[in-house]
């Protein structure tokens, strides 16, 4: 899309130039070249803004049916309590990364039954 801006914008400054070397006392030529000029000049300004980009947040909740008991999640190597920090949900699946001893894994739950 910046290309053709560029295109279209030399165009204009092309043509604008042509308007200003055949001025000949014609104030209406000076006009049209000047405003062909400014044209151009808006147009590469335009071409050169960056899009705002967005951030967007994605906040996963639980709904858990039944009575739950709190437990604390340790790490499987080191066995060292491992904070919210260091639980990263990835395609549906729970991945852990221990700060003690740098063990990475996908976190399996046993069955209770």
């Amino acid at each position: 899309m910046k290309i053709i801006a560029y295109l279209i914008a030399a165009f204009l400054g092309i043509l604008g130039f042509i308007f200003l070397i055949g001025f000949q006392g014609q104030i209406f030529r000076l006009i049209i070249g000047l405003v062909l000029l400014i044209a151009a000049g808006a147009v590469v300004y335009l071409a050169r803004l960056q899009p705002k980009t967005t951030q967007t947040t994605t906040i996963q909740k639980i709904d858990l049916s039944g009575d739950v008991n709190l437990e604390e999640i340790r790490c499987r190597s080191c066995n060292a309590p491992l904070s919210k920090d260091e639980i990263e949900v990835r395609a549906g699946a729970i991945f852990v990364q221990c700060g003690h001893c740098g063990a990475t894994y996908q976190f399996e739950e046993e069955p209770k039954w």
